[in-house]
């Protein structure tokens, strides 16, 4: 997989101002107002009725969820045109409606403080100069992805499966950020912080906590580059947080503050939001509550089909190539397995191309139906650690973390 890299500098700076008063329009009540996709809507339908297809600047047309703040989901069909999901087809998840709506490159900063020796102030081109770049190619999926198939419902957003998408990130690494500031030798976490904000006094801010460990291992890094170019502006422009293997909570937009901590962090995106039960499976049966909680943290194992959508009619003694994605948390997936008699016989898979252990991995199966009438598509995926996905959706409060082996509702005719 090979990528093309673009100049950054001017032509970002008057992309961003160009789209500065559509933003506006977007953050704003006259949000409604975001054209929408001609005849489309998108083809998972929740409690709420048919999810329309919008488009917001820099973007095609995505699966509307929220308006404010906006929170556009992937049209699933995007996964099956190759393993990096383009930068305008890309999910977009705010938190906090008061975001940016123009940002000028030339006068932005990243300021470093806290538990530190020499606090920062870094302009872009500062922040560019400090080491050679580094690179990965790392899923950021939405906590909680694929909510909307909770079984009993939870509350919150009912998302489909398509707050997820797979990219290559170009930057620096926190910890040569961290190391120019110099840590003091009681620092415990590192706080993040971008510039959305509440609307409200009493909402609280969304800041994001890693423990120093973490934060100095080398893998978080502050991108600045996405799939060979800028940033679009709704998923982060200038720079925003990374996480390889971690869920997308942690991947702050508009990176605007670093802060080393000599305490935990108790903030209530980290000691309450997010959280999930303190247990080997991060769940408990459906409709209780935990006894003790955690956050969040890394990806588990997850595959899909791709090629082949619910109610689908499929050919009787022909080749048909079934074509999906797999990832986990950075362990790597290793194996690839379908069933097409609803979990009876499984096959495996060919795995494609390795684009690095955080990065979705393409899979193929070319299978011939000999028996006509309903069936049920499955694909499961193992990795290195012999971790796999369970046939029985775990269940928890906040819908987060679902990997059930998927299901795929299909007629041979």
């Amino acid at each position: 997989m090979k990528f093309r890299f673009i100049g950054t500098s001017n032509l970002g700076r008057r992309r961003v101002l160009r789209d500065a008063f559509a933003l506006a329009v977007v953050a704003s009540p006259l949000a409604s107002l975001v054209k929408a996709a001609d005849e489309n809507v998108e083809e998972v339908t929740f409690a709420a009725g048919p999810r329309p297809l919008v488009q917001y600047p820099q973007k095609r047309p995505l699966t509307l969820v929220t308006t404010r703040p906006p929170h556009l989901e992937t049209p699933f069909s995007v996964f099956n045109e190759g393993p990096i999901t383009p930068n305008d087809a890309f999910f977009v998840r705010y938190h906090l409606a008061n975001f940016p709506t123009s940002i000028d490159p030339d006068s932005y900063r990243l300021t470093v403080k806290g538990s530190v020796n020499t606090s920062l102030s870094l302009s872009l081109a500062e922040l560019k100069a400090l080491a050679e770049p580094i690179e990965v190619v790392a899923v950021n999926q939405c906590s909680g992805n694929s909510r909307g198939f909770s079984m009993p419902r939870v509350f919150g957003a009912q998302l489909g499966n398509g707050s997820m998408g797979n990219a290559h990130w170009v930057g620096v690494s926190v910890k040569t950020i961290l190391e120019k500031a110099g840590v003091n030798a009681e620092a415990k976490q590192v706080t993040f912080r971008g510039l959305d904000k509440p609307v409200l006094a009493s909402t609280p801010e969304f800041i994001k906590a890693l423990d120093i460990s973490h934060a100095m291992d080398g893998e978080p890094m502050i991108a600045w580059s996405m799939n060979g170019t800028d940033l679009p502006f709704l998923n982060g422009y200038p720079i925003r947080l990374v996480v390889p293997g971690y869920f997308g909570t942690y991947w702050i937009k508009h990176l605007s503050e670093i802060e080393v901590l000599d305490h935990t962090f108790d903030g209530f995106f980290m000691a309450k939001g997010y959280q999930v039960p303190d247990n080997e499976c991060f769940c408990v049966a459906p409709g209780t509550t935990a006894a003790k909680t955690r956050p969040i943290s890394k990806l588990p194992v997850r595959s899909f089909i791709t090629s082949v959508k619910q109610g689908q009619v499929l050919p009787l003694n022909k080749s048909v190539l079934l074509k999906g994605i797999a990832f986990d948390g950075g362990v790597g997936v290793n194996k690839v397995q379908v069933s097409i008699d609803g979990g009876q016989r499984w096959q495996d898979a060919t795995l494609g191309e390795d684009l690095g252990r955080f990065s979705f991995r393409e899979w193929t199966l070319p299978i011939t139906f000999t028996h006509n009438g309903a069936t049920q598509l499955m694909v499961r995926a193992s990795n290195s650690a012999g971790e796999t996905q369970p046939l029985r959706a775990d269940w928890n409060p906040g819908g987060y973390r679902r990997h059930v082996v998927e299901t795929t509702h299909v007629t041979v005719a």
